[in-house]
């Protein structure tokens, strides 16, 4: 089976203990929060290896690395082949820096996007900007109802009623 499937199935399981799913995040969250925190210090440095070596490097068990690559995936540069990996597989983490920043953001992820490693990167008022970027790309804005005395959005100078609006 897939390290991907594993790390999901064991992540996201609907028959665990809540409480023992809430510690495990818990760790997982600290974790991911000290590997970011080192990659950020560097955020240059194309850091390369196998699953197995990356974990051993950042001090963490294979399964968590797993659930790391998972997210930072969508971060890269160049995208891991994450579905099919094994430990032996060569990942690297050369990410985006603002597509980083976003998706920490897009997360809700304050614990990550907050890290103050990333004000060696960007200064406070691209960071308020990347913030908002994010924020309002994912702002749902519903168009004016038009209600058939108005006048018509064509130009016409007609009600819409009479014009754009006409059934038949």
């Amino acid at each position: 089976m897939a390290l991907l499937k594993k790390w999901r199935d064991m992540a996201y399981s609907e028959t665990a203990n809540k409480g023992d799913l809430r510690r495990f995040w818990d760790e997982y969250f600290q974790m991911e929060k000290e590997i970011y925190a080192q990659l950020l210090k560097n955020p240059d440095e194309e850091v390369k290896g196998t699953v197995k070596e990356l974990a051993d490097k950042y001090e963490i068990d294979l399964m968590s690395m797993v659930g790391f690559l998972d997210g930072i995936n969508d971060s890269l540069k160049e995208a891991n082949p994450i579905e099919e990996m094994e430990e032996d597989t060569q990942v690297n983490l050369g990410f985006d820096k603002e597509l980083l920043y976003k998706n920490m953001v897009a997360a809700g992820a304050d614990w990550l996007y907050e890290l103050p490693e990333w004000e060696a990167i960007f200064d406070e008022d691209k960071r308020k900007e990347l913030y908002r970027e994010q924020k309002s790309s994912t702002t749902v804005v519903k168009p004016d109802k038009i209600y058939p005395n108005d006048p018509c959005p064509c130009g016409s100078g007609k009600k819409y009623k009479k014009c754009c609006g006409k059934k038949g």
